[in-house]
């Protein structure tokens, strides 16, 4: 567009203005600066580049140079003022324009994941930006220490290192809620892989979610819910993985589906251990290191700083009060899924387990 033949009516006036400073000497009036400014608003709406403009602003002024023995220097000074205020009102229209696309971008984000749209409108805009909703599209999901929002340097490397490697290849990338976000094909896994990566080094250790793949309009939502619930359980179960791949924890959103069975079962199970000398705390937390260990005792001792007698005596003060035995595999499996449920239902300091 930029390389267009400029119209005219974006010079109207010009010519005069500038015969009329070089006779007289005088500046341009305030209307005059009104009237570049205008035009030059109206330019940039029309799509046509700065380049070119000012260009065809100094071939125009050559066109209509003073003769001999005019004021120059006072035509000269026109020249730059009036290219001045062209350029500004230029510039005021592009910067309006950023601004109008980051908020529909913005608003087409917040409907994408939230659902608040109509999924056939929703499909159209999604075109504007890349995406075809009709395929299937999986989200990757990264916190760091701190929140981020769009234009922080974080997201801009992280935009960066991935347009480097893979071009425009219907990816987008964002920020929510001070996360950054990446939505792309399903198919296109490396995409996601690399952004975890960069993401990961970016936000110095920060961890990254990737959700499911999923089509369909609603398939965005369904995988940014995903990776949101893989953050979330990594949280309460002090996972310290730098990339969690919701595909790897289905399991635990299936225990937690019925969330009073699953009370159920931790107070059961585990509730009589805050009978012992310093409540539930100590012994869940052998618990959690014994089976994430692989129930080797010498491991989980060495994770607890407890020499392996201590941690036997406290495995066998868990069978005492509760019955079940962790070493005895008939009992394994039932402490391990309580385990799991009181670690996603924040026991024993939720006071909703009861």
């Amino acid at each position: 567009m930029s390389d267009r033949e400029i119209p005219e009516q974006y010079l109207e006036g010009y010519a005069e203005i500038l015969s009329e400073v070089a006779a007289t000497g005088r500046r341009l009036t305030r209307d005059e600066l009104a009237s570049r400014r205008a035009l030059g608003e109206q330019a940039a709406e029309a799509g046509y580049g700065l380049r070119s403009l000012v260009i065809a602003h100094l071939a125009a002024a050559r066109d209509a140079w003073p003769a001999r023995g005019a004021d120059a220097d006072g035509a000269l000074a026109a020249v730059q003022q009036a290219v001045d205020a062209f350029a500004e009102g230029y510039e005021r229209a592009q910067r309006l324009a950023v601004r109008q696309e980051e908020a529909a971008r913005r608003e087409f984000i917040d409907d994408l994941l939230y659902g608040r749209s109509d999924l056939g409108r929703l499909a159209e805009r999604a075109e504007r930006f890349g995406l075809r909703l009709s395929h299937e599209h999986a989200v990757a999901v990264a916190r760091g220490p701190v929140a981020y929002e769009e234009g922080d340097a974080v997201p801009r490397q992280v935009e960066r290192a991935l347009i480097s490697r893979f071009g425009d290849r219907s990816i987008l990338l964002t920020t929510k809620d001070g996360r950054l976000l990446c939505i792309a094909p399903g198919h296109q896994q490396d995409v996601l892989t690399h952004f975890a990566k960069q993401a990961h080094a970016a936000t110095d250790g920060g961890q990254v979610a990737v959700g499911r793949p999923q089509s369909g309009p609603g398939g965005v939502v369904q995988s940014y819910e995903e990776a949101l619930n893989a953050l979330e359980i990594a949280e309460r179960l002090d996972m310290d993985d730098p990339v969690l791949r919701a595909s790897d924890l289905l399991v635990y959103p299936v225990l937690a589906r019925d969330r009073q069975a699953m009370a159920d079962l931790v107070h059961n199970t585990l509730g009589p251990l805050t009978e012992a000398r310093g409540g539930a705390g100590p012994l869940l937390d052998t618990l959690t290191a014994y089976f994430d260990s692989g129930c080797v005792a010498a491991e989980a001792a060495r994770r607890l700083s407890l020499s392996v007698r201590a941690l036997t005596y406290r495995l066998e003060r868990i069978h005492r009060l509760t019955g079940a035995d962790p070493g005895d595999p008939a009992h394994r499996y039932m402490l391990q899924t309580a385990v799991i449920g009181a670690r996603l239902l924040d026991w024993p300091e939720s006071a909703g387990v009861a």
